[in-house]
């Protein structure tokens, strides 16, 4: 059975509220409210509301929500109730940043595959790992089995990058590149550009 239509805009506010709820617990709370959830993320208590509705019933008039509970009722629908191994193609400052951080590992993915086409850098050790040749991409990947990738490439180089990493079985991929890139219904993609944020933000400066 495939998954229940659902707006993809409700579905990127669930790792937002997953966040949220594993700060409460981390606070020491065991249950909250959607109103208080909404106050903590600045979302209506409504909207909390009917967006978990798309999923079921997780809690009871008056009682609110168990934050354990909810938890893993979340993690379950965004399946990161598992470990996702990740590849990382490109090594340079920001690759070297994503490489060594470890904030990936208690959210559900680890990063097992580092690629790069730079003679200098292939073979090194960085964060643990050690960098693979790009060149032999595709055939490290799908022995690994790995579905989720990170671009951190130029952009010049970043479709290119995509198209071999699809044809690499990967399934869900992060652009760091500030470039729009085209991928195959079935392929997610989701990019990260600081520079549009930034723009976005100074609209509202004086």
């Amino acid at each position: 059975m495939g998954k229940r239509i659902v707006p993809d805009i409700v579905v990127a506010r669930l790792p937002l509220y997953l966040q949220t709820l594993k700060q409460l617990q981390r606070e020491g709370e065991y249950t909250t409210s959607s109103n208080g959830l909404g106050k903590r993320i600045d979302i209506s208590a409504a909207q909390i509301r009917k967006d978990l509705s798309h999923f079921g019933e997780f809690g009871k008039q008056g009682t609110g929500y168990a934050i354990s509970y909810l938890i893993e009722q979340l993690e379950e629908i965004l399946n990161v109730n598992q470990v996702w191994d990740m590849a990382l193609v490109g090594v340079g400052f920001l690759g070297h940043a994503i490489a060594n951080f470890r904030g990936f590992n208690s959210h559900g993915f680890q990063v097992k595959l580092i690629f790069d086409n730079n003679p200098t850098v292939i073979g090194s050790n960085i964060a643990g790992f050690i960098v693979q040749d790009s060149n032999k991409m595709e055939e490290i990947i799908q022995e690994h089995n790995v579905k989720v990738a990170m671009i951190t490439v130029d952009s010049d180089h970043a479709q290119e990058v995509a198209d071999r990493l699809v044809k690499s079985g990967v399934k869900a991929i992060l652009n760091y590149a500030p470039v729009t890139i085209k991928v195959p219904e079935g392929v997610q993609i989701q990019y990260i550009d600081p520079i549009i944020e930034l723009q976005h933000m100074t609209y509202y400066l004086d």
